[in-house]
C-alpha cells in the first residue's frame, strides 16, 4: 500500500488539531496572536497538517471567533496544509474569504449527539454538507469528512458499526476526500478500534481513512496502534494532549502529539516530524495556559532537560 504523498508505507501522516480542537474548549479566551504563533510553530516542526480554526458560531464556539483573522495572520508554508472546520456554506464561504485550501465537515453516528452538537439529525447534517462539497469542488478546496461517536456516544451508549461505515460511505461519495473516525469520548479498546476500521473500509478505501482518537480512558495510543496494524496511515493528534468536547460530557484530551511521534518513532515509522520541537511548542502553549501538558513524553523529555 502506498501512501498519498509517495513515501510509502512506512510514512503516516500525523494531522495536528491542538489550535482548534485542543483549544476550542478552553475556558479562558486564546488572542489571535497566540494561536498564530502555535500554528506557526507546529509547522515549523514538521507537522503536514495543522488545523487552524472553526468557522462556526460564534455563539456555540466562542474560542473559534478569531478565526477569520488567525487565517489572515498566519505565514503559510509551502507543504503544510491549514484546515477549518466548516459545518454550513455560510461557514465555507468565510473560510473560503481567507484563503483556507482544505476544509472539514462533521457528522455524529449518534442521533442525540448530532442534535447536540449541530442542533440537527444527522440527515439533516449531511444536507448541509452537499453543497459544500459542491461549491469546494468548484473552488479547489479539500473536503475531509469527520465522523463523532464512532466508538460510543455519551447519550447513547454502544455505536453500531454498521451506521458508521454507511455514513462514511456517504461522505465519502459526496465528495470527501478522508474520512476521519472520531472516538469523541474516548471510550474505544484496541480490539473494537481495529473491527471499526476492517468495517469501514468496506464502504471507505482505506488508505482514504484517519483515525481520530481521544484518551478518556487511556487507550489512545493503543487504539491508534492497532489501526496502524490495519494499515492505517493518517492520524490526529493534539500537541500536549489539549483537547476535550464541549458536548461529550466527561470527554478527555485528543491522543498527544508528542507521545505519538515517539511511539512512532520507535517503531520505525517515518513522520517528518521534530519531536523535541513540538515538545517545545507544547511547553509554550501549555505555559501560556498555565498548565502542565498532559503528554506523558512531553514530561519525560522536560524533566530529563531539567536534570
Amino acid at each position: 500500500m502506498g501512501s498519498e504523498n509517495g513515501r510509502g508505507d512506512r510514512f503516516v501522516r500525523v494531522q495536528e488539531v491542538g489550535a482548534r480542537d485542543g483549544l476550542q474548549n478552553e475556558p479562558r479566551t486564546v488572542p489571535a496572536e497566540i494561536k498564530v504563533d502555535l500554528i506557526e510553530r507546529l509547522a515549523a516542526a514538521g507537522l503536514p497538517a495543522v488545523e487552524s480554526g472553526a468557522f462556526v458560531s460564534p455563539k456555540w464556539v466562542p474560542q473559534m471567533a478569531n478565526s477569520e483573522e488567525v487565517f489572515r495572520r498566519i505565514n503559510r508554508r509551502d507543504g503544510v496544509t491549514y484546515p477549518a472546520l466548516t459545518p454550513n456554506m455560510k461557514g465555507f464561504e468565510r473560510a473560503a474569504a481567507v484563503g483556507v485550501t482544505e476544509v472539514g465537515v462533521f457528522a455524529a453516528a449518534s442521533e442525540t449527539f448530532s442534535q447536540r452538537n449541530t442542533n440537527c439529525t444527522i440527515e439533516e447534517s449531511l444536507e448541509r454538507f452537499r453543497p459544500v462539497c459542491a461549491a469546494a469542488a468548484e473552488e479547489g478546496v479539500r473536503v475531509q469528512g469527520y465522523v463523532s461517536t464512532v466508538l460510543g456516544c455519551p447519550y447513547e451508549g454502544a455505536v453500531d458499526p454498521g451506521i458508521v461505515a454507511d455514513l462514511c460511505g456517504r461522505l465519502y461519495a459526496m465528495g470527501c476526500y478522508r474520512v476521519a473516525l472520531g472516538d469523541t469520548i474516548g471510550v474505544g479498546t484496541p480490539s473494537k478500534a481495529a473491527a471499526l476500521i476492517d468495517r469501514v473500509a468496506e464502504a471507505v478505501p482505506l488508505t482514504d481513512i484517519g483515525i481520530h482518537f481521544h484518551d478518556t480512558y487511556g487507550q489512545a495510543l493503543a487504539n491508534t496502534l492497532a489501526c496502524l496494524d490495519r494499515g492505517i496511515r493518517t492520524v490526529d493528534a493534539s500537541v500536549s494532549g489539549l483537547g476535550g468536547c464541549p458536548y461529550a460530557p466527561g470527554a478527555a484530551g485528543n491522543l498527544a502529539t508528542e507521545d505519538l511521534i515517539y511511539m512512532l518513532d520507535g517503531l520505525g515509522m517515518e513522520t517528518g516530524v521534530d519531536l523535541d520541537a513540538v515538545a517545545e511548542t507544547g511547553a509554550f502553549i501549555t505555559g501560556w495556559l498555565g498548565r502542565a501538558p498532559v503528554s506523558r513524553v512531553a514530561q519525560a523529555l522536560a524533566g530529563r532537560k531539567a536534570a
